[in-house]
């Protein structure tokens, strides 16, 4: 059985990332998304509210588990037995510091890191966005779930 790992701030969960683990659904036996709980870092949504909608979204995909870590994503990785993590890419800057961090990961402990290319319409996606885009009313139905929209309506109100 091939665990990978797909982690993210998620705050919030956008269409792109659904389309990284969807993916991934197909390819890997059981894909662990990964939300990453920085107490420190002013989050929209707690860990919680993240994975609650992380839930919802993939609930169709019987082989995607949701939880959340806080640390070094590698010792969660080894924690969760997870051989392969997985990172979308939306640009070369994207690129360049996803390089970085797999290339520390598998110095620290070995494990691969899998770059997925987002389609064309999800290149310019990012949370930040979503949020910014959000706070100052404009439309972000078609950037983000219908679940995750709801929630920032109702969050951002």
């Amino acid at each position: 059985m091939i665990r990978a790992l797909v982690p993210g701030s998620f705050d919030p969960p956008t269409n792109g990332h659904l389309d990284v683990i969807e993916r991934c659904v197909g390819i890997f036996d059981e894909v662990g998304v990964a939300v990453i709980a920085n107490p420190s870092k002013s989050s929209l949504f707690t860990a919680e509210e993240r994975m609650e909608m992380l839930r919802e979204c993939c609930g169709d995909w019987p082989n995607v588990v949701v939880d959340s870590f806080s640390g070094l994503l590698v010792d969660y990785a080894q924690q969760a037995e997870a051989q392969v993590i997985v990172k979308g890419l939306r640009a070369m800057t994207d690129f360049d510091y996803e390089l970085q961090m797999s290339q520390m990961n598998r110095h620290l402990t070995g494990i691969v890191t899998l770059f997925i290319a987002t389609k064309p319409e999800y290149g310019y996606l990012s949370s930040s966005l979503v949020k910014e885009v959000a706070k100052l009313g404009g439309a972000i139905d078609a950037l983000v779930p219908e679940p995750v929209a709801a929630a920032m309506k109702e969050r951002l109100a």
